[in-house]
């Protein structure tokens, strides 16, 4: 449970794999703030329509309505004076400068609620949830279920070979992994070249 600070703003980050239920928890959040009647403005990027054009989904199909944006500057231009907490879902999509809008935004007393995938397809820090992470007063990392093992599942897993970072995509295009179900699928540079040297 967050032990919410009196009349100062702060940050708060859910995170972690695919499938991990990190926009269930922010909807359960944003819901209670509708519910304590305080106002409320909820923003997703346009390019995530995998649901719904104009409401955040999660996988087992709550939602609430949210605002499609392009960018942190469609976000700043859209935001109301009277707002009060801001939540924002598939943070990673809005790159380095969502940290430093989160901080001016809680330092002038909003309370930010931000979900997102803290690591890429390949296992590395997405940005900008490392950032956000590091100045939030409170991180969420939830997981899900290897569907390989059954272990706690850490790591989305791309099935397609696209290389690029950002390719939105459901159980069509990942899957749930943990650490050693998520490298023994993607070779490691050192066991290729070992066994280009045979």
């Amino acid at each position: 449970m967050i032990v919410q600070p009196n009349d100062v703003g702060w940050i708060e980050v859910i995170c972690g794999p695919m499938f991990s239920g990190k926009t269930e928890e922010l909807i359960r959040r944003l819901k209670r703030a509708q519910y304590a009647e305080q106002n409320l403005q909820v923003f997703k990027p346009r390019l995530d329509d995998r649901y719904h054009d104009d409401s955040i989904v999660s996988h087992d199909e709550s939602a609430l309505s949210s605002e499609p944006v392009e960018s942190v500057e469609d976000i700043r231009d859209r935001l109301q004076p009277s707002t009060e907490v801001v939540g924002i879902d598939e943070s990673q999509f809005f790159g380095s400068e969502l940290a430093d809008f989160a901080g001016e935004l809680a330092g002038e007393g909003c309370r930010v609620v931000v979900a997102g995938l803290d690591l890429d397809y390949r296992g590395e820090p997405f940005e900008p949830m490392p950032r956000l992470m590091a100045r939030s007063e409170y991180v969420t990392k939830l997981l899900a279920i290897c569907v390989k093992c059954g272990n706690p599942a850490n790591h989305s897993y791309r099935l397609a070979s696209d290389p690029q970072q950002v390719l939105v995509g459901s159980d069509d295009e990942y899957e749930a992994r943990c650490r050693r179900c998520f490298q023994e699928g993607y070779p490691s540079s050192s066991s290729e070249s070992s066994s280009e040297d045979n």
